[in-house]
């Protein structure tokens, strides 16, 4: 065990998701940044991105029209503010990756670049990089972020928890740093820093089905609640409605701009079922979307549903969709002539650890940034490709925002202290916690919910927290046990904000409660003390 902290850094960034490494190269300008990655550098969930980013780029489109678009998909709790500062910075935003070097694809339009679109925009207004955006803007950024000499990179380390001043019995509540295990060398080292940003991403991985990679694990909204944070509206959980169907693919999304260029869903009998549900059809939002596919798989009884794009020519999908065609090419289903088995997986983490628009949390020196933050934008569901817009506007916000400040002398940090643990005895009770936490919120906690599907969770959620917080009082942290308590954390986060909400509103639906009530209101939750 070290004798003193590995290093002081002036800003240390928990995630390296476009978030992360947007704001590690603005500030590696004028500061010494450290990066924290649980995998690789490249392992996000940004880089899992398939459709684009949202923006003003068209002369024909307006700031008003996606402001609009926005706030219609947020069902009335999109802050309006936070709305129009994302919007409002969207071209800027762009056109920083664009000089970064990222190959957005490219045509003869007077912008130069191809735009899509997707369920809830009224306009072509997603940039893209083929289908394969998230991918295209995280190589470019981490060949930038790897070469610069003012990025400390630490791969393979995960954060266990914060530093706070508050309790390590400092006159101050500042973030100070945080924790952290070296996966390989199993040992936890302790990093200081004047300022912490928690990019952490989203806790997809909190369901049994999910779009997002193995990472997300809700550590950073876990960690910031740790801390004293609030968090605000985490029942909106957001289903992509088509995740492929298939026993060889894991959580391989097909891209919402597949609909968006035409593709049409039909039950196995060749019925198209979504003019039934909604005027949108096929463009209607993710949320809509998802709980008619839900709704008609549980009428039929049918495993999946199918988007059928075979009225497309085979060159045509080629070229607009690469990875999505050779993907499912690999597994036997040429899209060009047959339709893709689809379900619902989760998808999209819409609240988070409450920021401004600058990024700062509750907890001074501490930011939040990404999929980690609810800065308000999303509301009770989030357009599609506004993410990736939001990871990179918040992130100059935060940056101008740290630049501005003066660093701070780091205190003396205690190390992790390990003297009363020892190695965990039967770590399968991490495996058959993790299974059980997936399952039963996927069943009592996903699409549709109630009550009685609540409750079940919440006695199931008080059972494993019990038992975790036993596990991890005596024994050493790993990244699986690190990972599971967080999750676990996170969920009771989830259930406790969708048993608040007694309505029906964007992503939360509720059988006990279907119509919305006439006044919009976030869920925020305080920790104890707050």
């Amino acid at each position: 065990m070290n004798s003193s902290p590995i290093a002081h850094f002036d800003v240390l960034i928990l995630g390296s998701g476009l978030a992360g490494q947007s704001l590690a190269l603005r500030l590696a300008q004028t500061h010494r940044v450290a990066l924290i990655t649980k995998r690789h550098l490249d392992d996000s969930a940004s880089s899992w991105a398939q459709g684009g980013i949202a923006a003003v780029l068209d002369e024909a489109d307006s700031i008003a029209s996606h402001i609009d678009d926005t706030l219609v998909a947020g069902a009335g709790l999109c802050d309006p503010e936070a709305t129009r500062f994302v919007v409002e910075n969207s071209r800027q935003a762009i056109q920083w990756l664009i000089d970064q070097g990222v190959p957005f694809t490219r045509d003869d339009s007077e912008f130069g670049f191809h735009l899509t679109r997707e369920g809830g925009h009224s306009q072509r207004r997603i940039i893209h990089a083929a289908d394969a955006t998230g991918a295209a803007v995280q190589r470019t950024l981490t060949e930038k972020v790897r070469t610069h000499p003012n990025i400390t990179i630490l791969e393979n380390t995960i954060a266990v928890d914060l530093i706070i001043g508050g309790k390590l019995g400092l006159k101050d509540n500042r973030c100070w740093g945080a924790y952290l295990l070296d996966i390989e060398n199993d040992q936890v080292i302790t990093v200081g820093a004047s300022f912490t940003v928690l990019a952490a991403g989203g806790a997809g991985k909190v369901y049994l089905y999910t779009t997002n990679p193995d990472t997300s694990t809700g550590d950073g909204i876990a960690m910031a609640w740790r801390a004293g944070c609030r968090v605000e509206n985490m029942e909106f959980i957001q289903f992509h409605p088509t995740c492929l169907y298939h026993p060889k693919a894991k959580s391989f999304l097909i891209s919402e701009a597949v609909r968006g260029e035409g593709a049409l869903l039909r039950l196995p009998d060749g019925t198209r079922f979504m003019p039934d549900h909604d005027p949108r059809a096929e463009l209607a939002t993710r949320d809509v979307v998802a709980r008619a596919i839900d709704f008609e798989m549980k009428r039929h009884g049918v495993d999946c549903v199918f988007l059928d794009i075979t009225h497309k020519p085979a060159d045509f999908l080629k070229s607009h969709f690469p990875n999505i065609h050779a993907y499912c090419q690999g597994l036997g289903i040429d899209i060009a002539k047959e339709w893709i088995p689809v379900v619902p997986a989760a998808h999209f983490t819409c609240g988070g650890v409450v920021t401004d628009l600058t990024a700062r949390t509750d907890i001074d020196g501490l930011y939040a940034i990404g999929e980690t933050a609810c800065t308000g934008l999303h509301g009770a569901n989030r357009l599609a490709s506004n993410s990736l817009l939001e990871c990179v506007v918040l992130a100059e916000a935060a940056a101008k925002d740290i630049g501005q400040q003066a660093l701070l002398s780091i205190p003396d940090l205690p190390l992790w202290d390990e003297s009363r643990v020892t190695d965990a005895d039967e770590e399968v009770v991490i495996s058959h916690n993790w299974d059980e936490l997936r399952r039963f919120m996927w069943d009592y906690v996903g699409i549709v919910r109630t009550n009685k599907r609540l409750e079940r969770a919440m006695h199931r959620i008080c059972l494993l927290e019990d038992e975790i917080s036993e596990y991890y009082a005596n024994f050493r942290v790993s990244n699986d046990l690190i990972e599971l308590r967080n999750l676990v954390l996170t969920a009771h986060l989830i259930i406790r904000s969708a048993q608040q909400r007694k309505e029906s509103r964007g992503l939360h639906y509720s059988r006990d409660y279907p119509a919305p009530l006439a006044n919009a209101r976030n869920t925020v939750l305080q920790p104890p003390g707050l």
